[in-house]
């Protein structure tokens, strides 16, 4: 089977050596994404509750030129700078998946691109 790379200008273009997302088969690997605005590639302004609202609208533009979208999302990665965000974090992140609970993992980190406090990556299913 072929990988598939993805693009979209409703993210952030990729800052390095990868892509937003790869396709393989059915399954979408998203990159992890941090909150960058991708009209001005500047990191949003606020805490980690914006930062978190930021994420998940990347992800979602990710997802969706993937032929997906977060309903979709079987497993998220979660990297916070540091734990005590956890329920700012979990607050918006819980909003924007509705009823639909993927398996996650959450870690902490000793530090994350552009200094931003929260990074999440997922894997889905396509459409």
């Amino acid at each position: 089977m072929a990988i598939t790379t993805v693009h979209t200008d409703h993210a952030p273009k990729a800052i390095g050596p990868y892509s937003q997302a790869v396709i393989h088969g059915d399954l979408i690997y998203s990159a992890g994404q941090i909150a960058l605005d991708p009209a001005s590639m500047e990191v949003v302004a606020g805490g980690v509750a914006e930062q978190t609202e930021r994420v998940m609208a990347n992800l979602a533009a990710v997802l969706e030129a993937a032929g997906s979208d977060l309903s979709r999302v079987l497993k998220t990665t979660v990297f916070l700078a540091d734990m005590a965000d956890f329920a700012a974090m979990n607050e918006v992140y819980a909003k924007r998946f509705g009823d639909h609970r993927p398996a996650r993992s959450t870690v902490a980190v000793a530090g994350l691109p552009r200094n931003v406090r929260v990074e999440i990556e997922v894997v889905a299913v396509k459409r």
